[in-house]
């Protein structure tokens, strides 16, 4: 999980230099402090996913995330999008 931590934060220092931004000028726009961006753009897994959502939406890359995540957007998703998701899902009884 830290690499992908760290690449998470690399990707958002380069979003953030590829739209000539300070850090300053990203934390402004997205409400959180220099602190949180800077843990962030290092790879520290303690800012919230809030906080975290909230520096993309101010890069403009929120979408982004919401088509990486789109389930319906892999072939298992695309495979089972006619079937009925279950209310619950548990383990099998052995």
């Amino acid at each position: 999980m830290r690499r992908s931590l760290r690449a998470l934060g690399e990707d958002i220092t380069t979003w953030r230099k590829l739209q000539r931004l300070t850090a300053a000028q990203v934390a402004d726009r997205a409400g959180v402090s220099r602190m949180t961006l800077y843990k962030l753009e290092h790879g520290d897994g303690s800012v919230s996913l809030t906080k975290a959502l909230q520096v993309l939406r101010a890069l403009g890359q929120l979408d982004l995330i919401t088509e990486a995540l789109d389930p319906y957007a892999t072939d298992v998703g695309r495979l089972r999008s006619e079937e009925a998701l279950p209310q619950r899902v548990r383990q099998p009884k052995e």
